[in-house]
């Protein structure tokens, strides 16, 4: 015991370390493996040949493929007439033009599977519009930054690719399996298809803490209606915008096409959309595109490149049983082990951003879950649905800085506007991972 005490504070302890004095992620957590592997006296060149496996995984491929095909989309004119389909929905109905962007980013996130995408894309034009029809700035910044985590729970989702990723290869345990059965299988198409139910639980608990708010803060609708002739017409420009989905998730469901492809198909399906129907994709558009594609896989690669390696070093030295049993040691009741874990994540969310904080998580928690009886997909989903409300609590949350920038609000009020919607959102975590068959359900009902 003594020794694997020594081994996590050499791990974490490096690791902690070299973040507080603000060393990058990726830095951080390859140097703290580095110095492990030299404290076991193990050869450096196996840091290297992990790490290179890690990277080398063909569902690794969907990754850069799903954010090309998203900033694609947001140039391409499918974003703006997603964001006016939904506009045209909002009617009389109490805060229907922030109800609106609720759904908006629920469209949106069924393409771009980013939250800070989705915030900038439909905050880009829901802010303004809510503003004019006189909304605070700082609550229209909120709402529009508490709802673009929604693109990372609504599949397809970079942070279900890269927890598909994470836990491939980490099997139940016999002791787990012999105790509660067999579990499913972790796979990208499953988890997408799990994501569906619980996303849209989120979406739910967003409006209704919306409309409370609007309607004490007196924000109303239109006086004018519903026009059906508007939403026709919303719908008639944005037919090939609403396809978009249907085509990525209905290919990858039926089974014509894995994740993967259908991130190409996306950019095929995008650039045809661009180029021949509503013809105002340019080349300088879509050289940006490439441009912001190329840094945000950068980024996300030199980080699954240390954090695969810190994670093998954690599961080799089996670390993570015997923080499965420390919290069994506290409780055995699984109703407080899930709120421990919910609450770790919440506040883990809060200094690390989603991909990392799944990358490193995922070794440690996960083999708990399955020694717990917890079904992987249940907790993966659970997981990327924590990290959601990340995306919109401080220091750390991205929403919040992507829309403080477009409103020109300071992160301080929006921070505050937006306690209401991460506080409803975490209720919503609660209720999906205290009944698992909202995420399980749809899965089975497919048959996967």
């Amino acid at each position: 015991m003594e020794y694997e005490t020594t081994l996590v504070l050499v791990l974490f302890g490096g690791f902690l370390a070299l973040l507080l004095i603000g060393a990058p992620i990726t830095v951080a957590l390859g140097v703290s493996a580095l110095v492990t592997f030299l404290f076991l006296d193990e050869n450096p060149i196996k840091f290297v040949q992990i790490a290179f496996t890690a990277v080398g995984s063909f569902p690794l491929m969907a990754l850069p493929a799903f954010i090309l095909a998203g900033a694609l989309m947001e140039a391409a004119g499918i974003s703006k007439r997603l964001v006016t389909l939904a506009e045209s929905f909002a009617g009389p109905f109490t805060g229907g033009i922030s109800a609106a962007t609720v759904i908006a980013c629920l469209f949106f996130g069924a393409i771009s599977g980013s939250g800070p995408a989705t915030t900038a894309a439909v905050g880009m034009l829901m802010i303004p519009a809510m503003v004019a029809r006189g909304y605070d700035k700082g609550y229209a910044s909120a709402i529009t930054a508490s709802s673009g985590g929604l693109g990372v729970v609504i599949p397809p989702s970079i942070p279900m690719v890269i927890f598909g990723i994470s836990a491939l290869g980490m099997d139940a345990p016999d002791s787990a399996v012999e105790k509660f059965g067999e579990f499913q299988s972790v796979t990208i198409p499953k988890l997408f298809i799990a994501g569906v139910v619980p996303g849209l639980v989120l979406a739910v608990s967003l409006l209704i803490m919306n409309y409370i708010q609007c309607k004490k803060k007196g924000y109303k609708g239109t006086a004018d209606g519903w026009s059906a002739e508007k939403i026709g017409n919303a719908f008639k420009t944005g037919i090939w915008s609403i396809l978009a989905p249907l085509v990525i998730l209905g290919g990858i469901y039926t089974g014509f096409f894995t994740p993967t492809e259908s991130a190409i198909v996306a950019i095929f399906y995008t650039l045809v959309v661009g180029f021949v129907i509503h013809k105002e994709l340019k080349m300088d558009a879509i050289y940006h595109s490439l441009e912001t594609t190329t840094w945000l896989s950068g980024r996300v690669l030199l980080i699954l490149f240390t954090a695969t390696v810190f994670g093998r070093l954690l599961v080799e030295n089996e670390i993570p049983g015997i923080i499965a049993q420390s919290m069994l040691s506290v409780t055995d009741n699984i109703y407080l082990i899930w709120a421990m874990l919910i609450f770790f994540l919440l506040f883990v969310g809060m200094f690390m951003e989603t991909l990392a904080t799944i990358l490193i998580l995922t070794p440690v928690l996960l083999p708990i879950a399955y020694n717990l009886g917890i079904d992987p997909l249940h907790f993966g989903i659970v997981m990327v649905c924590c990290c959601e409300i990340g995306f919109q609590t401080p220091p750390l949350g991205e929403n919040l800085f992507i829309a403080s920038g477009i409103s020109n609000s300071s992160i301080e009020e929006i921070s505050m506007k937006a306690v209401p919607f991460a506080i409803i959102a975490t209720m919503a975590v609660f209720l999906i991972a205290y009944v698992p068959e909202i995420t399980l359900w749809l899965p089975r009902l497919l048959g996967y």
